[in-house]
Parts: structure tokens; sequence; C-alpha cells
């Protein structure tokens, strides 16, 4: 069941402690992570009363050191991600069984100075994920998280990816009737250990029911410590989130302004008796230099405004959602200093926060606030109980992961676009969407497809030419549904447009090109937005496109419902939801077997 705002946990642990001496003591005090005071210490001479009489004269510490750990993006990445993902700045990284012994080591460490330690994360910790997880659909990193004992979590936008009654399952637990692997997909896979949910709180302030304006989850949860000091946490999900999901996850749900909404709670919070707040926000920014990870240059995007807007009663944000580490104190609009953090992706990072809460007040003392992203290598013992579960599920999901599908004559088939921003598998997904019967009805079959380059997760790789449905998996992760439907020519001419304009253009680094199948054009780089394709080159079929002529189309349902500042999707008439696009693209591997790749001639640029 969801928690409500207004429950309080305390965490076990020591009251922070350590008395230390006056003047450069305090100094060093901050920096080791010691309780500042004002006075120093009482000698070990004298006698058992005198040193009874300086203990009783000792004053009490000035401030309380609390460790918070932070994680964001972790995506079910159960095992290290590959390639690039795999690192930070060429140090391999990452894996649930690294992190967890690195999350117990750093607290630990924080225990050994008389620390209270709170572990949090801010967003799409499940959700586009691998096949282990997702088979399983994400249960396996639920149970992972469990372990690793994480307390809070904001609601990030792929914790929508298969709708909000699931997500409200991943919280209260319970199993899918999914056919015992069904669509290679198998709720509960041990029977002996039916899926409990989490143990951690699901936080979203700003996601609200449209009938009841409740919100989905607790909009923040108080942790009280043992000295008396609170820290609340807000969980905030980016409010464009039904932007860039599947409108039916969110069918029923409102998104509210995330700085509104935040500011909105600080008297609340206050009227509590809490000083310090924390935000756990599922939005973030790109700094210029993406491996300055313990700093924050030149930072831009969203965050920026964000912190810029929020209350100064709000003492740190942690973020998440565009995969950035960086570690930054930004003024807030009372020119005080802010600290905002995010930890990459994947569980390559933990952010280790050293939150100073002034004893007097209650209140962050944010010059002496510190933080350290620390990357999660993977020179530490696995741990064990971690290790052991992933072994588990691994054995579970070899059935589905090793079958071979097909055959590639290429080494793999790569996402890398051409000029004209056409890729070799963009074409292959493609065309198996217009040749999937799942999407045909009333004997009308689609002419033209379209996919979204973000959802082209990574090249098709092979095994000496072997795929399996594990490696096809991995390239489209999300279990989108096929969608087939009508549109005008007039129709398919704004969509086109809408590659280079809106939220994706005008600039060049924004243009989002569609990958294709049935139709081929050209467009003009130097033209301007809104004209970027050049007059008379649309064709389907080979034949010229007609404005008034109307055309079966298919796409998968998240560009059906308008995704990535698509909107012309939305005003299709007749959609027909067929069946899963990893199936359309297993089922196309399997029929064209061997593929040779295409080539990329499609889209082209000219004038």
């Amino acid at each position: 069941m969801a928690l409500t705002g207004r429950d309080k946990t305390r965490f076990g642990g020591r009251r922070a402690a350590g008395l230390l001496a006056a003047g450069a003591a305090v100094a060093l005090a901050v920096a080791t992570g010691g309780s500042v005071t004002q006075a120093a210490g009482a000698t070990q001479s004298g006698t058992a009363t005198q040193a009874s009489a300086v203990q009783a004269a000792k004053p009490k510490p000035t401030h309380t050191q609390i460790q918070l750990l932070a994680i964001n993006d972790f995506h079910g990445n159960l095992e290290p991600a590959t390639g690039s993902s795999g690192n930070i700045n060429g140090i391999p990284a990452g894996g649930a069984a690294y992190l967890a012994t690195h999350l117990k080591d750093l607290r630990a460490a924080a225990e050994a100075k008389g620390q209270d330690s709170v572990t949090v994360a801010a967003g799409d910790l499940i959700g586009a994920s691998p096949l282990l997880s997702a088979a399983f659909h994400d249960e396996p990193t639920i149970e992972a998280l469990n372990g690793m004992g994480l307390e809070a979590a904001s609601v990030g936008n792929h914790e929508f990816d298969e709708g909000w009654h699931e997500l409200l399952r991943m919280q209260s637990g319970g199993c899918l009737p999914d056919g015992d692997g069904q669509n290679n997909q198998n709720s509960c896979p041990d029977p002996k250990h039916p899926f409990t949910g989490a143990k951690f709180k699901y936080l979203s302030a700003n996601v609200f029911f449209e009938n009841t304006q409740k919100t989905l989850f607790a909009p923040y949860t108080i942790k009280s410590f043992d000295d008396g000091q609170k820290v609340a946490f807000i969980g905030m999900t980016l409010e464009n989130t039904p932007n860039i999901v599947t409108k039916s996850g969110v069918a029923g749900l409102t998104f509210k302004d995330e700085v509104e909404t935040a500011n909105a709670l600080v008297p609340v919070l206050k009227s509590k008796g809490v000083k310090s707040i924390v935000v756990l926000l599922h939005e973030g920014g790109f700094p210029a230099d993406p491996k300055a990870y313990n700093s924050c240059p030149g930072i831009s995007g969203p965050i920026v405004d964000i912190n810029a807007g929020l209350d100064p009663e709000i003492d740190a944000i942690i973020s998440g959602h565009t995969h950035q580490a960086y570690n930054c104190s930004l003024p807030d609009k009372a020119g005080k200093p802010r600290l905002v953090t995010s930890a990459s992706s994947f569980g390559r990072l933990v952010t280790d926060v050293r939150l100073s809460i002034d004893n007097a007040t209650g209140d962050v003392d944010r010059v002496n606030t510190l933080a350290n992203n620390q990357v999660v290598t993977q020179d530490v013992v696995q741990d064990r109980k971690t290790a052991e579960l992933i072994a588990k599920y691994k054995k579970l999901v070899d059935p589905i992961a090793n079958k071979v599908i097909g055959h590639i004559t290429t080494p793999s088939v790569v996402r890398t676009p051409d000029d004209s921003l056409e890729s070799p598998l963009g074409n292959l997904i493609a065309d198996a969407q217009l040749a999937d019967p799942s999407v045909v009805t009333g004997g009308k079959v689609p002419v033209a497809a379209f996919m979204n380059p973000g959802g082209i997760r990574a090249d098709l790789a092979s095994n000496n030419g072997e795929v399996t449905f594990g490696q096809a998996f991995t390239v489209q992760p999300f279990n989108n549904f096929l969608v087939s439907m009508d549109m005008t020519g007039a129709q398919i001419k704004a969509l086109l447009e809408q590659q280079f304009s809106g939220v994706n253009g005008p600039e060049a680094a924004k243009f989002k090109v569609l990958q294709v199948a049935g139709i081929t054009y050209t467009w003009n780089p130097a033209a301007a937005a809104g004209s970027k394709v050049v007059a008379g080159s649309i064709k389907i079929g080979g034949q010229p496109l007609a404005d008034g002529t109307s055309y079966r189309i298919v796409t998968n349902n998240f560009l059906s419902d308008g995704g990535d500042g698509f909107p012309a999707f939305t005003t299709a008439t007749n959609k027909f939801f067929g069946g899963l696009d990893i199936d359309a693209f297993a089922n196309y591997l399997t029929a064209h077997d061997p593929y040779t790749p295409v080539a990329t001639d499609r889209i082209s640029i000219g004038s």
C-alpha cells in the first residue's frame, strides 16, 4: 500500500558524536566528518572526579553529520553494462553486486565516525532494463535494491513503462498472471518466493489522480534520527513525463510543475518541525564537460531553472534523468549555495553526501555540507546475497535469452546514422514493423513505417553471426505495442517537418529523424524550420505523396501518442493495436535468415 507523507521512520544507528578542539580543529572536524564543537576536550590526567567534572562541562556538538547516499537511473542493470555505458572515464564501473558492496563500505565508514546514514534514489530504477530484469517485469531489480538498503526513491518516467497499475505492484508486491513466460516475460518465476514488492518508499509529489487529486504515492517522507534531527525527502517526477511515455501508462494521471509543487510543500514540512529538506528530482542537466563528474562546468538544462525557482528553504537537490554525472554548488534565489548532484546511470556512481546539520537551528549548514561522486569500481568483493540473486535469475532467463532467432551476414547491424540521419539498424526495425501481420486489420495493410531513433538502444550484436532473443531485446527493450493507423498525405508532411521543428529543432542538435520503411524523401539542412522537406520529394511505394490521399502507416504506441515531439501522430484515425515491437523484430529476423543490412538510401539530403 502507498504510504502517506505523514509517515515518519526512525533510522537505527548512532548519534553523531566526537568532540574536537576549537580553532583549527573545527575545520578538521568538518573535513573529516566529525562533530564540530566550540571548546577543547578534557585531558586524560587528573583524578576520576576531575575527569567526570571535565566530562560534564563538555559542550554539546554544534553540528550533526548525516550521510546521504544517492543513485539514479539504474534501469535494471543488475550486471555491469557493456561498452561506453559500462565505465566512468575508462574505469570499469557498475554492477549490482559491486554497488551493494560499495554502499556497505560507505555506510561502515560513516558509522565509524558516529554518523547515521540514509540511501535514496532519483528515479528510473526500473524500465528500459536489460533482459535479465525485464524478462521478469523488473522484479529482480526491486529485490536487489531491497537488499542494498534503499529507503526512498522518486518516480521516474521509466517507472511508467508498464503503466501506473504495474508501478503500484512494484511497491506493494504480488504476481502477474502472465502465462509463465508468455511473450518472453515471467512474473514470479520461483513459486517458493513470490514477489513481495519494494521495501523502500516510492515518492511522487507532483503526480496526481485526475479524479481525486490525490498523489499516486506519498509526496514526501520524513526521517527522524536518534538525536532528534529530521530530514524530509520530497519525491519529484519530471513534469514532461506524459510526452515521453506511453499514453495508456499514465491515463488518469496529471503531472504538475516541479517547482510549484515542491515550494508548496515547504510550509507543510516546516509546520511539522522539519527544517532540513532534500528534493529527489527526476530531471537533470548537462555539464559542459561530462567527464568532470565531481564538478559541473557550464551546466545547462532544466536543472538550472528548477534550482533557481525552488524555495531557499530546500537545502539540496538529488537529480537524474539526463544520465549525466555532476556535483554542483548552485546559488538559490537568496544567493546561498545549494548542493545539486547526479550520479550518472546504471549504478556506475554513488553520490556520498555529508549533510551537516546545525544543532541549534535544525537546518542544514550548507557551507559545511559536502558531496563526492564515487565510482562503483569492480575491484571489490561482490556482495554475496546480491550475486546469488543475479545468478538465480540468470539461470531462469537462459531459455529466453539464449534462443537463436536468426543470423546476420555482418558482425553487427549498427544504429550509427549517415549524414541524412538514417541508419542500417533503423531500416531493419522499420522493415520489421511494416511486415508485421499483427497490425493488419480489415484487409488494410500498412504501406509505410516510422521508428523513433531514441527507441533503438544498442547495435544488433551477434555471436559469429548468430542472433539470440537476448541480443534483439537489447536493441528494443521497451515492450511497446505496434499501432497501425490512417494518415493523409498532408498529415505525413506535417509529421516529417516535426523532425526538425518544435521540441526537435530548430537547432541541428535537436533534430530527430524517424527511421522509415516504404517511404523516401529528401530534406534540406539549410532550409528554415517548417520547410526542410524538399517539395515533391516524398514518395510512398514509389509514387508521389498526395495531400488528400489516406495512407495506412504503422509505428509504436509511444509515437502513436505523440511522443518525442511528434503530435502529428495524434491526428491519425482508425488506430489498431497489434503485437509487441520486440516480437515483430525477432520474427522478421527469423523470416529473413540470414539477414544482410540494406543500403541507407531512403532519406537523402538535397535542395
